[in-house]
């Protein structure tokens, strides 16, 4: 039976760190030790696409860093060091990490604006800061989460001595969070910054659809693939999704439905909000006052997730909904985004900073984002059914001429 240990980026207990990314990790010390004590901060940057592993590696290094932190011969013993993530799901995980070892803690594991907040108060620096999901990084000013300075990275620079920060640009998913390449290394000028890519896919355990899904996500619909390692399945209505989703369940466990934030929806609301997907209709995810994972909450099966409950999960299937911003233009054979159909339309609201030059392609980029992060999320198996008549009919055709083969 096929079922991992939590929905999340930690190890089962007889698993092991890839090599690559046990070099990587012996880099990230390996770098903290040579500039701990630098004159000014020295960044190192991890990127990665989603499933390579990346928070397998921080959470593995920052262990380790602890662990050394605590024990008076070594290198970096007697370090503050932190881990932060601006995800609230992704920060219960950390916080279950914490009572697994006896030398990490729960305050080792924060959001930024409360750690930023805390060394301006206290003017006092932390040594080493890991950044998780670092595109998350709020690159403006947000009363709503009581940051009030220009950006979250210039601030964690000036309050670290070592920052590694973890991050793929193609999960950025807000204006107010935006961030490009070209704009971190603007950032990180004059620095000393150390730049390294993990190039792997342990989530989906097929390459093939891994590239089939990476061209969906740039607009080109191309044959699906015909695979016998991952079980890419493309559904007429939403309900015989569900009940698939359901039957996973049951067979092999973390299965859930997931929807891009095409359907209305309120933050804290104490009534439902709804997903229709042809003649089904389930209620969305609801605010996560557990400290368990959205994920790993069997009511939740009943539930439609959003990329605020699964960014950087894994799921051993998951069904997908694509709503109506996602659609089908035959007439050139391309995926087309329409921003105005997208419901979540405070991640779209306008930049304070005149950084970016096409809010129009920038607000296109950010649903593609959100494609992305959601059809990466299965292991062993995706299905998909998109609201756009047209692009469904498209995607059946395919699958049938794959079934033809």
């Amino acid at each position: 039976m096929l079922s991992l240990v939590a929905s999340t980026f930690i190890l089962p207990a007889q698993a092991e760190l890839t090599e690559q990314q046990q070099k990587i990790q012996q880099q990230i010390l390996s770098f903290a030790k040579q500039h701990l004590h630098d004159q000014q901060p020295a960044v190192f940057v991890l990127s990665g696409d989603a499933g390579s592993g990346k928070s397998a590696v921080l959470s593995a290094v920052f262990s380790e860093l602890q662990q050394q932190a605590h024990q008076s011969d070594a290198p970096l013993a007697g370090t503050k060091n932190y881990l932060l993530v601006n995800h609230n799901e992704m920060l219960k995980i950390y916080w279950e990490i914490a009572q697994q070892q006896s030398f990490l803690h729960k305050k080792d594991f924060q959001k930024p604006t409360p750690f930023i907040n805390r060394c301006e108060k206290l003017q006092q620096a932390a040594d080493i800061v890991f950044v998780d999901e670092a595109q998350l990084l709020l690159s403006q000013a947000d009363r709503f989460n009581h940051f009030l300075a220009d950006n979250q990275l210039d601030e964690l620079l000036k309050w670290s001595k070592v920052l590694v920060l973890v991050l793929d640009f193609k999960q950025v998913v807000k204006l107010k969070s935006y961030w490009s390449e070209q704009m971190l290394r603007h950032h990180l000028a004059g620095y000393h910054v150390k730049f390294v890519h993990l190039k792997q896919q342990l989530r989906l355990k097929s390459p093939a659809v891994a590239a089939w899904l990476d061209q969906l996500i740039m607009g080109k619909l191309l044959p699906l693939p015909t695979v016998h390692d991952y079980e890419l399945k493309i559904f007429p209505d939403g309900q015989p999704l569900f009940n698939w989703i359901k039957q996973k369940d049951q067979q092999f466990g973390l299965s859930r439905l997931l929807a891009t934030t095409d359907f209305p929806f309120r933050v804290f609301s104490k009534e439902p909000w709804y997903v229709e997907a042809g003649t089904l209709k389930l209620p969305w995810d609801r605010f996560n006052y557990q400290d368990r994972p959205w994920a790993s909450q069997p009511q939740t099966l009943h539930e439609v997730g959003s990329i605020y409950t699964i960014q950087g999960f894994d799921l051993n299937y998951a069904g997908v909904i694509l709503g109506p911003s996602i659609s089908y233009d035959e007439s050139i054979n391309q995926i087309v985004v329409d921003p105005n159909k997208f419901e979540d339309q405070t991640a779209l609201q306008k930049r304070h900073q005149a950084d970016l030059t096409d809010l129009t392609a920038a607000r296109s980029q950010l649903i593609k984002n959100v494609v992305n992060i959601l059809l990466k999320r299965g292991r062993y198996g995706l299905g998909i059914y998109a609201v756009d008549p047209a692009l469904r009919y498209r995607l059946i055709e395919l699958e049938t001429k794959k079934e033809i083969k």
